[in-house]
């Protein structure tokens, strides 16, 4: 299994950039992106960029990140999920089932 990671670009030079995640710097590959600037947050795989994140969207890989540690280390893990606690979890769109017309 691999897991991506969610970095924030340091520099870059248009085919490489160097990336930060908790306080680690990693060179990466960015040529599968559109030239991404200084400042964006990518999808970091196998040491290449492979995605563009949103704010939001790094910060939930993060503390889902953050949660795995916690959980192999036998410390408190609620604190990361608090937008789950007391949600019916909902399916997306694309798999809920097609409404029937009769």
């Amino acid at each position: 299994m691999c897991l991506g990671l969610p970095m924030t670009i340091v520099e870059t030079d248009g085919r490489l950039a160097v990336c930060e995640y908790g306080g680690q710097q990693r060179c990466v590959s960015v040529m599968l992106l559109s030239e991404p600037p200084v400042g964006s947050k990518v999808l970091v795989s196998i040491d290449t960029a492979v995605r563009l994140l949103d704010d939001d969207e790094a910060r939930l890989i993060a503390q889902a990140l953050d949660a795995l540690h916690a959980i192999l280390n036998g410390e408190d893990y609620d604190r990361l999920f608090a937008d789950l606690i007391d949600h019916e979890p909902q399916l997306p769109n694309h798999l809920r089932e097609p409404v029937r017309l009769r």
